[in-house]
This record gives structure tokens, sequence and C-alpha cells, in this order.
């Protein structure tokens, strides 16, 4: 026996409302999941800008005692010491009746690395013009960290045309990069550009390079006429006393000429910091450039992006 008309229409009825019903209910969930994750990179957001500040006041402080000495600025100074991981409670005031269960999750690291120990691109021009000794400095720099050669032209070339040095000035010049990331826009491959963040930096004005922070790669590229064994032997040396002057490297060296003040040096002004915070399983990371000015003046100038990923 068929089923009446009104038993199949209450059937497809019912089928319908269940559909909305289940639309619905997964739009509301959708909605709520959605909300939840705006709100999870809002916090973090918020986090990593605390974790920013917190390294930034750690570094002045450590910075500003350091400047007190009047020391060179070598890898054995307490600033060169990483803040290893430790429980964020502890750098809080504690509350035994109200205890703050987030802060006892969350870890807290710091490292403050020398800025001038890597090669400034904006030391390539000298009074306005592209300079062929700095040419030749990011030349065997470039080859010390296996990129080709034609790519310390093409950074050059491009480099002095976002200061106004082209041939054919069609118009503004290009916007100079300001982070080593944006060499990019140079049509440089972002395999070059990981490559080459060992030995090169964007710093905000012309800088030397310190004899006593700098990695063996940086001094062979900096330093004409020694190659991989001269730059190791500065690092043995510099190991037991760090360099006082240039004189002092030239001799242990036992170069005839004297080093050139302008690219190489024994203090240091500019200072890259890095914050991390861990939450259960949640990193957060925060890298600053740090000035440290005449006067024990020392300043948070500009927020980094974190390093690209390197390519394969």
């Amino acid at each position: 026996m068929r089923n009446p008309p009104s038993r199949g229409a209450a059937l497809l009825v019912a089928m319908v409302l269940v559909t909305v019903v289940t639309t619905l209910a997964a739009g509301m969930v959708w909605q709520q999941w959605r909300a939840a994750e705006v709100e999870a990179a809002e916090r973090a957001r918020v986090q990593a800008a605390w974790v920013l500040l917190g390294a930034q006041d750690w570094a002045r402080l450590i910075l500003r005692e350091d400047a007190r000495s009047g020391k060179p600025t070598a890898l054995t100074e307490p600033w060169a010491t990483p803040l290893a991981e430790a429980r964020l409670s502890t750098f809080l005031a504690a509350d035994r009746e109200h205890p703050d269960e987030s802060a006892q999750q969350a870890f807290v690291s710091g490292q403050i690395s020398d800025a001038q120990a890597r090669y400034n691109l904006r030391n390539l021009m000298v009074e306005g013009k592209l300079a062929p000794a700095q040419l030749a400095i990011l030349q065997r720099l470039c080859l010390q960290v296996g990129v080709a050669a034609d790519s310390a032209s093409l950074i050059a070339n491009q480099w002095a045309l976002t200061q106004g040095q082209a041939a054919d000035s069609q118009g503004d010049a290009p916007l100079p990069p300001q982070q080593l990331d944006d060499l990019a826009w140079f049509g440089l491959p972002a395999a070059a550009i990981a490559r080459l963040r060992k030995v090169l930096v964007i710093l905000p004005s012309p800088t030397p390079v310190n004899l006593n922070t700098a990695p063996r790669e940086v001094l062979a590229g900096v330093i004409a006429g020694i190659d991989l064994g001269g730059a190791d032997r500065l690092l043995q040396l510099r190991q037991s006393a760090p360099f006082r002057d240039l004189e002092q490297a030239r001799n242990a060296l036992g170069l005839s000429q004297p080093l050139p003040p302008l690219d190489l040096g024994v203090q240091s002004s500019y200072f890259e910091v890095r914050g991390r915070m861990r939450l259960e399983q949640r990193v957060l990371d925060a890298v600053a450039l740090i000035e440290r000015r005449a006067g024990l003046e020392v300043v948070a100038i500009q927020r980094l992006n974190l390093p690209a990923p390197a390519g394969p």
C-alpha cells in the first residue's frame, strides 16, 4: 500500500529542515573557529610586541653598561652571552595568592649580535660614487659564501641607482633597500640572499667591520691580501685578547700596509636584538636594530623582519 501524499511531504520537509539546521550549525562552528583564530593571531601579535619591548630593554641595559667600560667591542663582553630560555614568571613580581598560569607556562630567551660583524652595503658609495675598492670587497665576500661574483656587480650597480647615480636617469631614483631581504628587488634569488646574510647587512649609515666580532668569511673578504687561514689566525688571537686598535691587528697579520679605518674598526654602534617567547606549542620571535650612541644613549631604531627560510 502506498504512503499517503501527506506523509511523503512531511518526510521531505523533515529532510529539508535537517539540511538547513546542519548547514546553519556548520556555519556557526566555522564562524566560531574563525573568531578563535583571529583572536589567537591578535594575541600572538600583542605578545610578540611585548617580547620585543622586553628584549630591547634588556639589550639597552647591557649595552649601556658595556659602553661605560670603554673597551673594544668584542665577543668576550657580557652582551655577547645569550639569555638562556627561562620561565617568564621568574622576571615578574610573584603573587602567591593569585599566580598567573600563563606566565608559568611561558618561556623567554634573547640574544644580542653585533650588526657590524658584517659588511655594510652603505659602504659601497664613497663621496656619492660607487667605489671600485668597495666593489672588490663585495666580490670577495660573494665568493666566500659561494655566490657568483657577478651578483656583486648586480648589487653594486642597482645600489648606485638607488642613490641617484643613474647614467640615464628618467625620473626619481628607486627606493633603496632597508633590509637584506629587499635585495630581491634587484632580481637576486632568495637562495643567494640567504647565503649573503652571513656576510652582509644594511645599516642606516656607513660603518666599519668590527675585527673583534666578524666571522672568518667577512674578515677574508674585507682585508685584502689574506685568505681564510689568515682570518682564522685573527680569530684565535682575539679569543685570548680582543684587538685594541687596527695597528695591533696589522702586526698580527704581518701586513706592510696599514688597515683602512673606513673599512675596519674595533668598536661597534649597531646591534641586532632577538627576543623569543615560547608558549605551549607556539613560538614568537621578534628582532630589532639597536643603536648605541655617544653619551651612553642606546635606542631602538628599527624593527627587522625575521630571516626568510633558506631555499634549496
